[in-house]
Formats: structure tokens, sequence, C-alpha cells
């Protein structure tokens, strides 16, 4: 945890206050929200549910980054008090108008990612070919 103080800190807050890209990165930046936020795009998932169909990904990060997305109003835990507990998460109003953005997001990168591909095949054959 950095000192809320910090030059970094004080810059990275400005930024956010200052730009809405940043701002939207601030809250679905990193390398698990997305996965998260794709699949509760579709509908409500259980804890178990998000950690067995997001490969890779411990339980602490899991529940840390829930708590973040939950704190930033971008998803909702409801808590059923049954025996055993179970806890599902959905996409709050606020959370559901992301999904245009996050579709975007989507399209891009599997276009970018399609292009580096084929610019990498199309190097690799012009380096066999001399």
């Amino acid at each position: 945890m950095r000192k809320e103080t910090s030059t970094n800190a004080l810059n990275e807050k400005m930024m956010i206050d200052s730009c809405g890209m940043s701002s939207s990165l601030a809250v679905i930046g990193g390398r698990w929200k997305p996965a998260i936020l794709c699949r509760l795009s579709y509908g409500t998932m259980r804890y178990g549910e998000l950690k067995k169909d997001i490969i890779g990904i411990s339980e602490r990060m899991l529940v840390a980054q829930l708590r973040e997305l939950e704190k930033d109003q971008i998803i909702t835990r409801v808590v059923f008090p049954e025996v055993p507990p179970r806890v599902e998460y959905r996409l709050t109003d606020l959370g559901r108008t992301m999904k245009p953005m996050l579709d975007a997001m989507s399209d891009w990168g599997n276009m970018y990612r399609k292009h580096i591909n084929q610019t990498q095949d199309l190097s690799g054959a012009v380096a066999i070919e001399q």
C-alpha cells in the first residue's frame, strides 16, 4: 500500500480527475477485472463459478478484484442467508453501462491480435525466403 500523499499517488489522482480515459482505466484496468466484467456482463454468477471460469486467477486475487469492483459500484454482492451461505455477483446499473465500452475494447483487441499475428507471419515468411 502506498502513501496517499506521495507524488506518484497525487499525480495519479490528478490524471484520473482530469481524464475520462484514465478514470475508466482506473476502474477496469489490470489483468483480471476485464475477465470478471466480461463474465458478469452475461449475467449473475456465484463466486465458485467465477473462480472456475477464470483460469489462472488465485482466490486472493479474485476476492481483491471483486471487492474493488464493488467499492467502485460496478458490481454488487448479494449474500443469501442460507446454510451453506450463497453469494452472487452481478453488474449494477452503472456496471451495465460499461457493456458498449467493453464490447468495443474486445473488438479492437481481437482486430489487433489478428493484425499482429498476420504481421509476424509475413515477417517470418520474408525471413525464410531470404
